[in-house]
């Protein structure tokens, strides 16, 4: 089974999903978005697969969602994913996808919703 983790290496909670999912057996596909920053138009259906407006999954507590005014509410959605494929550390993490499923592994068991 093809698995995408959306992956920070310095995060604890990312390297925690990612070696659960290695003691399931599965050997996921790592992608630092740190470095890889996500188009706005996949974080797009990133939201959609997991069933979540782009605040909320979006790391509100960093100091770029205060100095950009984020927490505005007349930003549309496209001005918010644009936000994040701008400033990848907004996005939360980690983020993993198995096909047209999805699940932020917060905590990291979150992700075993999504492994069948």
């Amino acid at each position: 089974m093809a698995m995408t983790v959306y992956h920070n290496p310095r995060c604890s909670k990312s390297r925690q999903t990612v070696a659960l999912l290695r003691e399931h057996g599965v050997e996921p596909e790592l992608v630092e978005y740190l470095k890889e920053p996500p188009a706005a138009e996949t974080l797009a259906h990133l939201a959609t697969l997991l069933g979540v407006e782009p605040r909320e999954m979006m790391r509100r507590g960093e100091a770029e969602y205060r100095e950009l005014g984020l927490d505005d509410p007349n930003l549309e959605r496209t001005d918010l994913f644009r936000a994040i494929a701008e400033h990848p550390p907004l996005l939360e993490r980690p983020i993993v996808v198995n096909g047209d499923r999805a699940a932020i592994g917060r905590p990291p068991e979150r992700v075993l919703e999504i492994l069948e």
